[in-house]
């Protein structure tokens, strides 16, 4: 897998704001099957900083109902990727 793969896209919430604003913490959505290893060595690679840590947390489907119908939202993967002081990854392009 190359690092494209294995960070799929980065995840915007408030409360992902919340934690880059104070902890300096970056979330990710990522690949199945991956670690902490292979999700650091694609930070390094994509945007050029070492993290200083890597929590990954499964997020398991829900099941949702729509009047009669029922279904489940999908399964993801999270990295939260803790960055050096003094670094920051910019999820939002300059207009």
């Amino acid at each position: 897998m190359n690092a494209r793969e294995i960070i799929i896209r980065p995840i915007v919430t408030e409360k992902t704001n919340e934690l880059a604003e104070n902890g300096n913490k970056v979330t990710f959505e990522v690949a199945k099957g991956t670690n902490k290893t292979t999700v650091a060595i694609a930070i390094k690679e994509i945007y050029g900083i070492t993290p200083v840590k890597v929590n990954i947390v499964n997020v398991h489907a829900k099941t949702k109902r729509m009047g009669r119908y029922v279904g489940k939202t999908n399964t993801v993967r999270k990295a939260i990727v803790t960055l050096p002081e003094g670094q920051e990854i910019n999820l939002y392009p300059e207009v």
